[in-house]
C-alpha cells in the first residue's frame, strides 16, 4: 500500500511551518493587504494585452497571437536551477516588452542584490520547483 504525499498532514511534514527554513511568521503580512492601486494597475495590463492580442489577430491573422502565446510559454519556462545565480528570463522580457519599462528595481536597486537576504537553499528550492515541498519560496529561487 501506498501513501501519497497528499494524505500526510503539514503538521507531520512541516511544510508550512518551517521556522528553521523560513523564519518566524510575522502578522502584519497577514493583515495587511495588497496596495490599493496594485489591482488597478493589474487590470489595466490585462486590458491593454486583450487590446494588443485582438490587433495582431485583426491585422496579421488569428494564428499570429496563438504564436506569440506559445512562445510565452516556452520562454517562461526557462530557470536555473536555484542557487546562487537568479534566473534571468530575458527573452520573455523582450517578447512581452517589459524590458523597456522602468519600474522601481531601476533606480532604488534590486532588492535581491541587498545582503539582507538569507542564502539559497538549492535542496529546497528544487523541492518546491518539482512539487514535492510547499511553502514560501525566496525570491532568489525565481
Amino acid at each position: 500500500m501506498e501513501i501519497s504525499k497528499s494524505s500526510i498532514p503539514n503538521d507531520v511534514t512541516g511544510a508550512q511551518n518551517n521556522a528553521f527554513r523560513f523564519g518566524l511568521n510575522g502578522v502584519k503580512s497577514e493583515i495587511v493587504g495588497v496596495h490599493p492601486l496594485q489591482p488597478l494597475l493589474e487590470s489595466s495590463r490585462r486590458a491593454h494585452e486583450e487590446v494588443k492580442r485582438t490587433v495582431m489577430a485583426n491585422v496579421y491573422g488569428s494564428a499570429f497571437p496563438l504564436k506569440m502565446d506559445l512562445d510565452r510559454q516556452i520562454l517562461s519556462r526557462f530557470q536555473r536551477p536555484p542557487g546562487a545565480l537568479p534566473s534571468s528570463i530575458l527573452g520573455l522580457e523582450v517578447l512581452t516588452g517589459s524590458l523597456d519599462e522602468f519600474g522601481f528595481e531601476d533606480y532604488l536597486n534590486d532588492p535581491r542584490d541587498s545582503g539582507n537576504l538569507r542564502p539559497a537553499d538549492m535542496h529546497h528550492g528544487m523541492e518546491v520547483r518539482l512539487g514535492l515541498s510547499k511553502g514560501p519560496v525566496c525570491p532568489s529561487f525565481i
